[in-house]
């Protein structure tokens, strides 16, 4: 689905929020990550929003949210407080209202996070007026995307005797998110007798199960397709300079 760029109006606020995590990520994440993951976050809510005026906001909202667990995957951030992830399919009531008890109950002891592997655009009010008969604010919670959290997990991953991840090469073929948060993936090799063969695999379950919030994870090796270089990334091209 196709939808307008920012206005121009929308483009200095996404500017203007870049700038303000380019500051807050100092030293954590170059410029150029820090606005890619701006732009994304704009394109994913862009896709399904039905009013363009609070876009910007919550671009800057989920791509925060995005980079601070991308730094804890990276091992960025070591302070020692626990992350809580609730997932549902359409984040769109369940898990913000799992969030606000735990945020309620756990105050600063604890950083709580929501997504869903297929979000809807809005919270559903039935779920923020419960919410708020027990006195917990949940209005400001929005539905967000939760796969690129998985993504950049596995762009951690490296075959030792190639310079590019097997996300970039792509080996990675399926990504399923369960509701009860299980992931399960399936990817290939670029041939059955790859060196790594054995060690790749559990590279990859280990860098998704860093992801917070995340279940049991099950890797796959599958063969059809067969790779072939076609599947390359234009990134991974440069890196192998296959241009």
């Amino acid at each position: 689905m196709t939808h307008p760029g920012p206005t121009v109006d929308q483009q200095l606020a996404l500017r203007s929020a870049t700038k303000r995590l380019v500051d807050e990520f100092h030293g954590v994440f170059a410029e150029e990550t820090i606005n890619r993951f701006v732009v994304d976050s704009w394109d994913q809510f862009a896709e399904h929003a039905t009013t363009a005026n609070f876009l910007p906001i919550l671009a800057e909202r989920f791509a925060r949210q995005r980079l601070k667990a991308l730094a804890r995957v990276e091992g960025h951030a070591d302070d020692g407080v626990p992350v809580v992830l609730f997932l549902c399919v359409h984040n769109a009531g369940r898990s913000q209202m799992a969030l606000g008890w735990l945020t309620h109950l756990a105050g600063d002891r604890a950083v709580a996070w929501s997504g869903g592997s297929e979000p809807t655009s809005t919270v559903n009010p039935a779920a923020i007026a419960v919410m708020a008969e027990v006195g917990i604010d949940i209005s400001d919670e929005f539905p967000k995307p939760w796969t690129d959290e998985i993504v950049g997990a596995l762009k951690t991953v490296y075959d030792p005797e190639i310079p590019a991840d097997i996300y970039e090469l792509g080996l990675i073929y399926k990504i399923d998110i369960a509701d009860d948060r299980r992931v399960a993936i399936d990817m290939t090799l670029t041939t059955p007798n790859c060196p790594s063969a054995a060690e790749l695999p559990a590279m990859v379950e280990n860098a998704v199960s860093c992801v917070p919030g995340v279940g049991d994870v099950k890797v796959t090796i599958v063969w059809d397709p067969p790779w072939d270089p076609s599947r390359m990334s234009d990134e991974a091209r440069v890196a192998l300079n296959m241009w």
